[in-house]
């Protein structure tokens, strides 16, 4: 009961610390732009300035999650990002919204993230990496789509009649509501997490108390895997970025109104929970790296078909059908990427830090895609502008699977050569946590076996 309390919070908390920053964007963009009177460029560039922020505060709190409580970090992050709702409330401008992403980059990042997925990989174990990120990213989803279809079930309430025939004030008012809706979820979840998540540091796992070095990170880097695993994350992730274009596809395509068109970025929330679960359990029994060639394979065929123009303009459920199947292959994909770190040999003891030079390559898309969206989709409005930007993520997924296919070689040939070593030496391998081998430089090792949490 205690462990199934600790996921429902580590779930909520992962999800709920992005619905101001992006959720809300994501849903409701056309509504956004027009309420806020900003262009896609100017949107795109507050998403630019957070991940700006977002890539020095990953590199800097993987070493944090290594050392502090993810309790503690995870339910500061979550008071702090709330608290930025108040700000957005009040529809501030361009240059008060940069600062605010910028700020909500720090928030999420550098006191959040890392922690999160140290905390997903101890829930998860030996055996159960797969599941625990797939259920953590597939919770996420279910959370995601029951409070964006309840968030738009208030927008519509708050309207006095029709999205299409609702004055400027009338959209303002409405959207307003959604913001405190959002606000008060994240601030709520921020007590959950103190209630349910341990207070447990890493400390406590080690048996000794951790010094904030960077000998976790100098280890990651000089792992192939790990770079392997952040261009895997790089290009997956600018398939994840480019959903925030589907609400804004279905109002240029199918001539959608404001409410029917967050239905239909609503609905790849749904399909975010189904798909990262499926993904989670089949990356325990086939290998996270094979499901990640199979997701990568759906996301390029999909990309391809909307930018090809064979499914738009045409038939509404043509569209639909080819949004869901994108979105399966990105959502899968985000449901197991970071079980690459059991597959790929990273020691337990630096998940934090490896999670974080993972992350701050990986997530490079937080900078360049937001800019490069705006400017493809304001360059050339209407459905060209989509095309290209579904073309561009077709080019990515292509790079990304040629790097699951590296990365399935790499890990091969270091268990090859782990098994070569504990035979040759009477069956006296090195064992750290849940990985065995020699993928992590030797001079390592013994660090690394005197902080095993297994062992102790």
């Amino acid at each position: 009961m205690r462990r199934g309390l600790v996921l429902l919070a580590l779930i909520a908390a992962g999800e709920a610390v992005f619905f101001l920053p992006f959720v809300l964007a994501r849903v409701f963009r056309p509504t956004l732009l027009d309420v806020f009177g900003i262009t896609n460029l100017e949107l795109g560039t507050a998403f630019s300035l957070y991940g700006v922020v977002a890539m020095v505060a990953y590199f800097a709190g993987g070493p944090l999650a290594d050392r502090f409580s993810a309790r503690r970090l995870m339910a500061v992050a979550l008071l702090a990002t709330g608290l930025g709702g108040v700000v957005l409330a009040g529809f501030p401008t361009p240059r008060t919204m940069n600062i605010l992403w910028a700020f909500w980059g720090m928030t999420t990042v550098l006191l959040f993230w890392a922690a999160m997925i140290r905390a997903t990989r101890e829930w998860g174990g030996r055996t159960m990496q797969g599941r625990a990120y797939g259920l953590l990213d597939g919770g996420r989803g279910l959370l995601a789509a029951l409070v964006a279809t309840i968030s738009v079930a208030v927008f519509a309430a708050l309207l006095p009649g029709e999205a299409s025939s609702a004055t400027p004030e009338e959209l303002a008012t409405a959207f307003r509501g959604v913001i405190w809706v959002f606000t008060g979820i994240t601030l709520g979840i921020a007590v959950l997490v103190w209630l349910f998540v341990p207070d447990s540091t890493p400390d406590s796992d080690t048996g000794g108390r951790p010094k904030l070095t960077l000998q976790g990170v100098r280890a990651a880097c000089r792992m192939p895997a790990v770079w392997l695993q952040a261009l895997i994350v790089i290009c997956a992730y600018t398939g994840y970025k480019a959903t925030d274009d589907f609400s804004l596809l279905s109002r240029d395509a199918l001539g959608f109104d404001d409410v029917q068109a967050s239905t239909i970025g609503t609905l790849a929330f749904w399909i975010r929970a189904a798909a990262a679960v499926t993904a989670g359990y089949l990356g325990d029994r086939l290998d996270a790296s094979r499901v990640i060639v199979g997701g990568f394979a759906i996301l390029i065929g999909g990309c391809l078909l909307i930018a090809s123009g064979v499914v738009v303009p045409g038939p509404a459920w043509m569209l639909i059908v080819t949004i869901v199947t994108t979105s399966v292959g990105i959502y899968a994909l985000r449901g197991v990427y970071f079980a690459l770190l059991a597959e790929g040999a990273v020691p337990f003891a630096y998940t934090g830090s490896a999670a974080g030079v993972v992350s701050v390559l990986g997530f490079t898309p937080d900078v360049f895609m937001g800019p490069l969206m705006g400017v493809l989709l304001d360059n050339s409005p209407g459905l060209p502008g989509h095309q290209h930007v579904f073309a561009a993520v077709a080019g990515f997924g292509a790079i990304g699977l040629l790097a699951a296919l590296a990365f399935r070689r790499v890990t091969r040939a270091s268990q090859a050569r782990a098994e070569y070593s504990q035979g040759d030496l009477g069956g006296t391998a090195t064992v750290v946590g849940d990985i065995v081998g020699p993928a992590v430089p030797e001079d390592q090792w013994e660090a690394l076996r005197d902080n095993d949490p297994a062992d102790n």
